[in-house]
């Protein structure tokens, strides 16, 4: 008898339990349904084609104004440069389908691989999740590279999706980003040579480079201050290239007894020449094959 009772209220209990579990259920597939569910209409598809390289690049805004208030050395400030190259190293840790990034001044270029599904290959939700890292990362190891100086307020990055369908184009882009950090790179450093060793002023440094080529601003260094642009720092004049490289085997045991070798990978940073062949001959397994 004590047993059908408990069984009894043991029924009761559950019902109990299960009938408000069930209208909170049905209550959210309710609202899942609504009447005002065709708001989702309004979105644009916006899936990145099949088959191509998806690079998404970042660019500071504002920059110019951001260095002067946190006194960025010029031409060039390592600790902001290395600030960058952490930020884009988490962005990397963070989604392991990006095969390559380049970075330069205040911009990155990070590379997905072709057959990438990332977020379903969402444009939008790729551009935004690698500038959402990419900025918090910024603000998060300030610290590390710029010690007790304080950080004003907090950095913005704008960024865009463009796909290349070919290893070409793809080469052909980053070829472009890197001959853009030498066009660059030349430029301020003449300039700021000029300001802060000959005694001129901006608006002088300026008017003294107007229509001057590359071979004119490396008579300027070396004939007056004796600097030979080719002895700069290789960060400065070729960037920052990010790839993954094997860390070290770990040797791991498995059930059969046998021991297995696995490989860790790691981000490794190169300021190399990646225009020319060379860096694509020793990291031929960065790209994919070419489809059809």
């Amino acid at each position: 008898m004590q047993i059908v009772n408990a069984c009894r209220l043991c029924k009761k209990v559950k019902s109990c339990i299960v009938r408000p579990l069930a209208c909170l259920v049905t209550s959210t597939n309710a609202m899942a349904k609504s009447k005002f569910e065709y708001v989702r209409n309004f979105e644009v598809d916006d899936t990145c084609l099949k088959n191509c390289y998806i690079v998404v690049r970042l660019d500071g805004r504002n920059f110019h104004k951001f260095a002067e208030q946190h006194k960025f050395i010029k031409p060039n400030d390592n600790r902001a440069l290395n600030l960058m190259t952490r930020s884009a190293r988490s962005v990397m840790e963070e989604l392991e389908d990006i095969i390559i990034a380049y970075g330069q001044s205040d911009e990155f270029s990070f590379v997905f691989k072709r057959s990438s599904t990332w977020f379903k290959r969402r444009a939008s939700k790729l551009m935004t999740h690698v500038a959402s890292q990419f900025s918090s990362s910024y603000v998060f190891y300030w610290k590390e590279f710029f010690g007790e100086q304080p950080l004003l307020y907090p950095p913005g990055f704008d960024g865009r999706v463009v796909l290349y369908p070919t290893n070409r184009n793809l080469k052909d882009y980053l070829s472009w980003r890197q001959a853009d950090c030498h066009i660059n790179n030349l430029y301020n450093t003449v300039f700021w040579t000029l300001v802060q060793k000959g005694g001129v002023t901006t608006v002088q440094a300026e008017d003294r480079l107007k229509g001057t080529v590359a071979a004119d601003k490396n008579e300027i260094l070396f004939s007056e201050f004796d600097i030979n642009y080719n002895n700069e720092p290789a960060v400065y004049r070729k960037g920052t290239t990010l790839i993954w490289e094997k860390d070290e085997t770990v040797t791991n045991n498995v059930l059969n007894g046998k021991k297995k070798d696995k490989s860790k990978r790691r981000v490794q940073a190169y300021h190399s020449d990646i225009i020319g062949h060379d860096f694509w001959e020793q990291n031929s397994n960065i790209l994919e094959e070419d489809g059809c």
